[in-house]
């Protein structure tokens, strides 16, 4: 084989090969122009109670003599526990934090007029199933402080954190009901558009949240998921 010949074979070749390319990315595009799909969300919800409740009981002293102070401490960190195991609660629920104590006089910008050299913070927590038994013995705390028990800190650190733990007991059925109403709204847009609704293309289940039903009743919880399916369309 010359030459001219051997060119000649190479450009033929690189023609149909071109022209091979050519013909299968125009049936993909016809193809692709021809595929219709329908893009679907649905939704699944649930109102569950709290199952575990975090209640924070913030209580503070002051005093001239530390000694007195930590005695303070003790006396009000015993009555509270009581309060608390006399209730219902158990003693593994209850956990008290150590005592953050402050000496005025040291601090950088002391105050020399201030009337109690030492102040001091504890925190008894309780973390219980209990949720009821902890909303009820709220109340209770107007009864200690009576006692001379003096409860501070601000709103957020006081407040009772309310949760939901028993998410994997939902997922399964919410996530087929979520389904199960995308599909009810690909068929109504089938019905509507003239069309069949053809066999499921893709599927994609969205994160489930959990929040507070409203901000009156955090122990109660809003559960929701998402899901998006994607169907194809036949005339």
């Amino acid at each position: 084989m010359n030459t001219k010949s051997a060119f000649i074979l190479g450009l033929l070749i690189c023609i149909g090969l071109t022209t091979a390319g050519w013909l299968l990315g125009t049936s993909a595009v016809r193809i692709k122009e021809y595929e219709r799909v329908v893009s679907v969300k649905g939704l699944a919800e649930r109102e569950v109670p709290a199952d575990i409740a975090v209640w924070p009981i913030r209580f503070a002293a002051g005093d001239n003599n530390l000694t007195a102070l930590y005695g303070t401490l003790e006396r009000n960190t015993a009555e509270i526990q009581r309060f608390l195991t006399d209730a219902g609660f158990s003693a593994d629920e209850i956990t008290t934090a150590a005592a953050i104590v402050t000496d005025k006089l040291a601090e950088r910008y002391a105050d020399q007029n201030a009337s109690l050299r030492y102040t001091a913070q504890q925190t008894i927590t309780v973390y219980s199933g209990k949720v009821d038994l902890v909303r009820k013995s709220q109340e209770g705390l107007a009864e200690l402080g009576k006692k001379g028990i003096a409860f501070g800190g601000d709103e957020y650190s006081q407040r009772i954190t309310y949760l939901f733990t028993q998410l994997n007991d939902l997922k399964p059925a919410m996530v087929e009901e979520a389904t199960r109403n995308a599909r009810a709204v690909a068929e109504q847009f089938a019905a509507d558009s003239n069309s069949q609704l053809g066999k499921l293309k893709s599927a994609r289940q969205g994160q489930f949240s959990i929040e507070d039903r409203d901000n009156n009743t955090p122990y109660l919880k809003k559960v929701r998921v998402v899901s998006t399916v994607d169907y194809y369309l036949a005339d």
